[in-house]
């Protein structure tokens, strides 16, 4: 049965994107690989115009304005409705989500079922001023088959942009949100889908949704450092991961340089803070000596630190330790467990964190008295960020890594 789409906008507006985007004077930045897709007006498609052909975010005056604008960028702790269609200007340390609108415009319906619908973003890994994210949608029986849309992020520094692993998710009507893998920032992509995330999505609004995925900016041009956990013996790595007493959780500190000269003597160190206890021997360093991975024999990267040797333009390195989660000073209820990693480079400390929640119900919170007046605050435990700095130096270097060591997170899984 034919959708019938409607000038003002269906129920389904409110959950995606309701007064997103205006209609842009000249859309920009938009591609497909039929080499110039056809558009269409709300009126034409309801007068039939499609026929049987599916194709997707091909209206000029749908709810998000004009879909081939179909990649945006907002400040993700903003609470707004509108997206950046085309540029947004961004700022050291903040975090941006960057949104593909997904619409399949055939007004059928389940008699209009896309296929092997999957979506992918190409994420720039230079250091500049300005930074383009291109957001592709490829569907095996679309015409066109494959559509994109870029965003550029802007600054008056120069800066980089870091994935926000895990942070991928899929939102339409039936499903709700629901996580997508990370793969959607590779060209495998991530497959999409309405009921469940098997490539099917059927034609009109009610069908539609958005990926989305979050990016932080860093103005730092000569180190990156980034800082992930995740439960011990699971995959993925996260900036926050939720974890119950006697855990192990592992951390990865990825170090990279950004300069153009050698970073010699570059110090790895870690500070756990209280109620996270450092695994004996569980240090590990990967490097282009040690692609597998070397044990580091100084148990060193949460006190002193570690020396991990020098590297050459845009080396890389992953530091990786076990820590386990014990009850030393716990509140009752959620307790939020920050620890921070610092790369001292060349006399300057680079830093990022990562977090481990734990909730303490134990007995003897269960026998706390209801009756107090006074609640109990929850305790965030967290190492300041002036203890990182005075970082101090620790043992010799381990090893010279001069070449490039481009092994991705995946295959450090």
């Amino acid at each position: 049965m034919n959708k019938v789409y409607k000038t003002i906008l269906s129920a389904s507006a409110a959950l995606i994107v309701a007064g997103a985007t205006m209609v842009p004077a000249n859309v920009l930045a938009w591609g497909d690989s039929a080499n110039g897709r056809k558009t269409y007006t709300l009126a034409q498609i309801n007068a039939g115009a499609l026929g049987n052909t599916i194709t997707f975010n091909s209206i000029t005056n749908g709810k998000i304005g004009d879909e081939r604008n179909f990649v945006g960028a907002k400040l993700s702790s903003s609470t707004s409705t509108t997206w950046n269609a085309d540029s947004i200007a961004v700022k050291d340390g903040e975090t941006y989500t960057i949104r593909l609108y997904v619409h399949n415009n055939n007004p059928k319906g389940t008699a209009a079922i896309a296929e092997n619908v999957m979506a992918y973003f190409s994420l720039p890994t230079t250091v500049a001023k300005e930074q383009t994210i291109i957001g592709y949608l490829n569907s095996s029986n679309a015409n066109p088959g494959r559509i994109w849309d870029e965003v550029k992020l802007t600054s008056s520094e120069d800066f980089y942009i870091e994935y926000v692993a895990g942070s991928a998710t899929y939102t339409n009507t039936k499903m709700g949100s629901v996580k997508i893998t990370d793969n959607v920032i590779t060209s495998a992509g991530a497959t999409l889908g309405y009921e469940a995330l098997n490539g099917k999505i059927p034609g009109c609004y009610e069908y539609d949704g958005q990926v989305t995925i979050q990016v932080k900016v860093h103005t730092s041009v000569t180190t990156k450092l980034s800082k992930t956990v995740r439960i011990k013996g699971e995959k993925g790595w996260n900036e926050s991961v939720d974890a119950k007493i006697g855990d192990e959780v592992e951390y990865q500190i990825e170090y990279k340089n950004l300069a153009d000269a050698q970073a010699n003597n570059v110090m790895i160190r870690d500070i756990l803070p209280t109620n996270m206890e450092y695994v004996k021997g569980s240090t590990m360093l990967y490097n282009s000596n040690y692609q597998s991975g070397v044990k580091v024999t100084d148990d060193t990267v949460t006190t002193t630190g570690i020396n991990i040797g020098s590297y050459a333009a845009k080396g890389n390195a992953y530091v990786r330790f076990t820590a386990k989660v014990v009850n030393k000073s716990l509140a009752c209820g959620s307790n939020q467990l920050v620890n921070w990693a610092s790369a001292t480079v060349n006399s300057g400390v680079f830093k990022d964190d990562a977090s481990v929640m734990v909730v303490r119900d134990d007995e003897t919170c269960k026998k706390e008295d209801p009756k107090d007046p006074e609640p109990t605050p929850t305790k965030i435990v967290e190492t300041g960020a002036g203890e990182v700095a005075g970082a101090a130096l620790g043992a010799g270097a381990l090893t010279t890594a001069l070449g490039y060591f481009i092994a991705s997170r995946k295959k450090l899984m």
